[in-house]
């Protein structure tokens, strides 16, 4: 006999997408997470190391991130044990070459603005002279604790009964008298009139099952490593990068520098692993910009971000009534989620976005993809 457990809303994928889903939807609908992995967040969400840049990413996801941004000072009272947000500069490094892109960027964004090379050589001694032409600094940005901002909407979504099913790797889908039904590896079965396909790299594939169309999702990997800077206190440096976006670096815990060469390389989902030469290729660039030795790499991984076609946000309503989308979004997830948790909700509830969140809505409506 087959065990059958009823909800009001079935989210696939618990991740920072589905468990920000989860969390929203709490308020009216009991809601079942099934995650495939042993722990939520193990694939994209725990490989990330966000910082939250308002000039980021799509459309859709600048105005999402700037709706979040309160959310991220300002958590509700018992979100999380820990500020969520720790101020930190972004710097815009660009040679010769990347100075017009530069100069394009401040102009469309105002809160950007030009930074004097002598003041970036004070904060950041290793920075060779020469290497930029031109900086440029945005001081309205963040480091995000991703673990504990997403392991405050996991506690939301299962404060009001809401269940976190871990290793339900969801095998059949399908609806059947105005439910949805979803199998998990362990033949239990979960039904609720709304199922949110939140699977990230998986998102197409969880959408075949149900017998949907696919809306062409492209996993891509970024590799990150962890260096030593040698004598240097990293700790208040701001992220660095350059304007092409080749590569960055950032502070990370301890005092280390997280180093990145910006990849985006196709792949398929899976449990993906950093490839030596990007590590090599990320070390590589950043040393043409900072004097930095690297003697060993003391940590590498690599995490999939998931782009739509458009490279824009898939939030919404899908082809078949109480399918909704919550995929595509890249490398700005982490920065956008309370605010697209909000959004999730209200498209699910049928009612108007709030005012702030409005905008993005028509933009990241997956019915683009028809």
């Amino acid at each position: 006999m087959t065990d059958t457990h009823s909800a009001d809303a079935i989210v696939i994928g618990a991740g920072i997408a589905g468990a920000t889903a989860a969390a929203h939807l709490a308020a009216t609908r009991r809601a079942v997470l099934l995650e495939a992995e042993e722990s939520a967040g193990y694939h994209t969400t725990g490989r990330s190391a966000a910082i939250w840049v308002r000039n980021y990413g799509s459309p859709d996801a600048r105005i999402l991130s700037a709706a979040s941004r309160d959310f991220f000072l300002s958590p509700p009272p018992g979100f999380a044990d820990a500020p969520l947000a720790r101020p930190r500069a972004v710097v815009h490094l660009a040679p010769p070459d990347q100075a017009p892109r530069l100069e394009q960027m401040m102009r469309e964004a105002p809160d950007m603005r030009p930074m004097a090379l002598e003041a970036l050589h004070a904060a950041v001694p290793p920075l060779r002279r020469g290497y930029a032409a031109l900086a440029a600094v945005e001081e309205d940005c963040f480091d995000m604790d991703v673990a504990a901002l997403h392991a405050g909407f996991l506690r939301q979504a299962t404060a009001n009964g809401g269940v976190l099913a871990l290793r339900h790797r969801a095998g059949r889908i399908w609806r059947q008298g105005g439910r949805w039904h979803a199998e998990g590896s362990d033949g239990t079965v979960f039904d609720a009139p709304v199922l949110v396909n939140a699977a990230g790299a998986w998102g197409d594939a969880v959408a075949r099952l149900a017998g949907m169309a696919p809306i062409g999702l492209q996993p891509k990997r970024r590799t990150a490593c962890i260096i030593d800077p040698g004598p240097h206190d990293c700790a208040d440096w701001p992220l660095l990068g350059d304007v092409a976006h080749t590569w960055y670096v950032r502070p990370e815990a301890r005092r280390k520098l997280m180093v990145s060469p910006a990849d985006e390389t196709d792949d398929v989902p899976g449990d993906v692993q950093a490839d030596e030469l990007d590590v090599a290729v990320a070390v590589d660039r950043m040393q043409a910009a900072l004097d930095i030795p690297v003697s060993r790499i003391e940590h590498r991984w690599a995490g999939l971000r998931s782009f739509t076609p458009d490279r824009g946000l898939a939030i919404g309503a899908g082809a078949e009534p109480g399918f909704f989308w919550m995929v595509g979004q890249g490398g700005y997830g982490i920065q956008t989620a309370p605010a697209a948790g909000r959004l999730l909700a209200a498209l699910v509830e049928g009612r108007a976005p709030d005012a702030d969140l409005a905008a993005a809505a028509p933009l990241a409506d997956p019915g683009r993809f028809a």
